[in-house]
Parts: structure tokens; sequence; C-alpha cells
């Protein structure tokens, strides 16, 4: 569980970073690498958006900051 909770983050933080280039560059990274196909460019979103999700689940479910009162 905690590994896919890894994996979930490392996705948004690439996500991230991809949306920065494109907020300061104007290059859409992403739908550059989907070979310029939106249906495709989509699927990586809804990816994206279920990773999301699970990390909201994940932060619920595993407390990581209980120990920091």
């Amino acid at each position: 569980m905690r590994l896919s909770a890894n994996i979930c983050v490392i996705n948004l933080i690439v996500l991230g970073i991809c949306g920065g280039i494109y907020a300061f560059t104007g290059f859409n990274v992403l739908y550059f690498i989907c070979f310029k196909n939106i249906t495709a460019l989509r699927a990586v979103l809804g990816v994206c958006f279920v990773s999301a999700l699970f990390g909201i689940y994940a932060m619920i479910a595993f407390r990581p900051f209980k120990g920091l009162k």
C-alpha cells in the first residue's frame, strides 16, 4: 500500500513539474509526450486524477503527520 502511495506521489510531482513548465513557457510537455494525441493526454490526466484521490486517501489512512504535534 505504501508503494502505491509513493508511486502516486511521484506521479503528481511529475505532473506538477510539467504544469510548471507549461505555466512559465507555454510549452505543453504532456501534450508533447503523448505525441500530440488528445485521447492519450486525457488518459494521462485521468490517471493523475486517480493518483490525487489515492494520495488524499493515503494521507487519511496512514496519518504521516500524526507525530508532528
